[in-house]
């Protein structure tokens, strides 16, 4: 996992000084979704700070017991309002807010757990689908600044920025426009509705991570060249 974890920053380094960028503009996101705690431990002795997992359940187990005070947990993968509490409780951040309805869910869980003390924003990032794939979730780019400007409202919510999981294909440059238009419309809601700290801009994996950051990818989710394949489906 070494040479892996070596390999892909060289990556991530080399993209970034193509387009002109500092790699440390780049939060690299170890997918730990499926792999054992173990795995998971020796990552973070390597140097990994930041994982992402997409099961709430199978997060939980791991997030109860291997929990170091600078490591960050993402909720990567698509959240259904049932399971909310659990992650709200539990991530350090959730990438995959998709609707109104569980941007408002989120909030109410985190006002109703709140302390005494000013409690702390829930960091998130709005999911985009930028090719309106019918096999994916995400609101189209079009709805975006609505969606935005709702959310926005909510207390304990603060929007970074924006993700996306581009298409699957045979020749990468095709996603170079998905990432692109990604990257306008986080502009867009930086300049126009947001303000400065909507940052973020979740996009690229495994096949497609390059592209991504040239086209200004703030976080990379890595998980197969990191890992190798996955345990399960």
């Amino acid at each position: 996992m070494s040479a892996n974890i070596k390999h892909v920053r060289e990556r991530i380094a080399e993209a970034a000084h193509t387009a002109q960028r500092e790699p440390s503009e780049v939060t690299l996101v170890a997918v730990s979704k499926t792999k054992p705690l173990e795995m998971i431990q020796i990552a973070y002795n390597l140097g990994i700070r930041h994982f992402g997992e997409n099961r709430v359940q199978e997060a939980l187990s791991k997030i109860e017991v291997f929990h170091p005070a600078d490591l960050i947990w993402h909720m990567i993968g698509h959240l259904q309002t049932n399971k909310a509490r659990k992650v709200v409780s539990a991530f350090d951040i959730v990438q995959s807010v998709d609707s109104l309805h569980l941007a408002r869910t989120l909030d109410r869980l985190l006002a109703e757990e709140a302390t005494d003390q000013e409690p702390g924003r829930l960091p998130i990032l709005l999911e985009v689908n930028v090719a309106s794939e019918a096999s994916k979730t995400g609101v189209t780019l079009t709805d975006i600044p609505d969606l935005a400007r709702q959310v926005a409202t909510l207390p304990h919510l603060e929007i970074r920025g924006l993700m996306t999981v581009a298409p699957q294909v045979e020749d990468l440059e095709e996603v170079r426009p998905v990432f692109r238009a990604l990257h306008e419309a986080r502009d867009h809601l930086r300049d126009e509705i947001l303000g400065p700290t909507c940052t973020e801009l979740s996009m690229g994996m495994t096949n497609d991570y390059v592209i991504a950051i040239e086209e200004g990818a703030t976080i990379v989710r890595i998980g197969r060249a990191i890992f190798g394949a996955r345990a399960y489906t």
